[in-house]
């Protein structure tokens, strides 16, 4: 397995920070995507809420997984 070319993390960050007011701990962010740089491997993300069902509410949280996975990390729910 070859290993993955991931854009600058200022790129990264300039791109997941569209459509957001905040990033609540921004540097704690910024810290994760430097490390999938380093070891040249995927960031993984879920997002788990077994207490709700899907609605359209998360649309928005569905939407910025797929900018993770845009970016070359992967996602699971």
């Amino acid at each position: 397995m070859t290993p993955a070319k991931f854009k600058p993390v200022e790129e990264q960050l300039a791109y997941l920070k569209k459509g957001v007011a905040e990033i609540i701990p921004e540097a704690e962010l910024k810290a994760n995507l430097k490390l999938p740089e380093n070891r040249q491997t995927p960031a993984s993300l879920s997002c788990v809420d077994p207490l709700r069902p899907i609605s359209s509410g998360h649309t928005v949280v569905l939407r910025k997984l797929r900018h993770f996975q845009d970016l070359g990390h992967t996602r699971s729910f």
